[in-house]
């Protein structure tokens, strides 16, 4: 059975960072994503890397420059840094992966989710 468990959410004022973790169990994958969603909007890709390459992830333009994406493989995790958080950051970050494939921005080309963490950034 497939896990995917998020953590490292939290209240933070603007101007600061956090780590987001996905730990996942129960097989292997072909792309790791981040999502968000703020209330009333569509999941919204923030981040991917493809499991099987070494090659950079890919980040979204909205938080380019500010979040980082990185892996570890002995652990099957992955990480999002997100420095210099704005309010408009604000979501619920989920972590997602996909069985097999190469489309890394569509949540509907992923096949597994986490619960979801919240981030909540104020001003």
């Amino acid at each position: 059975q497939v896990h995917l468990v998020e953590s490292g959410g939290g209240l933070v004022q603007a101007g600061d960072s956090l780590r987001l973790s996905c730990v996942a169990s129960g097989r292997t994958f072909s792309r790791r994503a981040w999502f968000r969603q703020a209330p009333g909007e569509d999941r919204e890709f923030v981040a991917a890397i493809l499991w099987t390459t070494s090659d950079s992830p890919v980040i979204a333009e909205s938080v380019k420059g500010r979040f980082t994406m990185s892996r570890d493989n002995a652990k099957n995790t992955v990480y999002l840094q997100m420095n210099n958080l704005k309010p408009e950051d604000t979501a619920v970050y989920y972590c997602a992966a996909a069985a097999s494939g190469w489309e890394v921005s569509d949540p509907a080309r992923y096949d597994y989710w986490g619960q979801g963490t919240q981030v909540t950034v104020s001003s």
